[in-house]
Formats: structure tokens, C-alpha cells, sequence
């Protein structure tokens, strides 16, 4: 929750809405509080691991796969590197 607060404000300096019925020549403490959004709470929550792995995708379907997967990256590198 975030929060500001001021101190010594010129009522006159307030918007109108918040000024009805104070002396315009006083001073006042000015707090802010930003309030929960029940929605924003809960797009803020950690994933759990199943849904993490949810998200994985399957590029491999067998050890061959991979093998020739890290073959080809390390002589595309290899031929960088010359």
C-alpha cells in the first residue's frame, strides 16, 4: 500500500471538493493512501510450480533430438569463433 503524506497546505490550495466547509486562510495535513486493487493483488501473486511448468514447452522428444541440438550450437559457435 503507498502512502503520501503532506504537511502545512494552504486550505485555498485544495481542490475544490476537498476544501467545503474549511476556512480557505487555515492549514491542513494532507494524507494519501493508495487503496488494494483486489485484482491488481492478485496478478501481483507468485506462480506455482505447476504453473511454471505449464508454461515449459516440449521442444525435444527424444535424447537424439537434444544430442544433435547441442552438436549444432556448439559448431555454429565453433565456426564463430575462428
Amino acid at each position: 500500500m503507498n502512502k503520501v503524506v503532506k504537511h502545512h497546505i494552504p486550505v485555498g490550495d485544495l481542490p475544490e471538493h476537498l476544501r467545503e466547509g474549511l476556512d480557505p486562510r487555515a492549514f491542513a495535513t494532507v494524507e494519501v493512501t493508495v487503496e488494494a486493487d483486489a485484482k491488481a493483488v492478485d496478478d501481483e501473486a507468485p506462480m506455482t510450480l505447476d504453473e511454471i511448468f505449464a508454461f515449459r514447452q516440449n521442444n525435444f522428444s527424444s535424447l537424439e533430438e537434444i544430442d544433435a541440438y547441442v552438436r549444432s550450437i556448439r559448431e555454429e559457435w565453433s565456426h564463430r569463433e575462428r
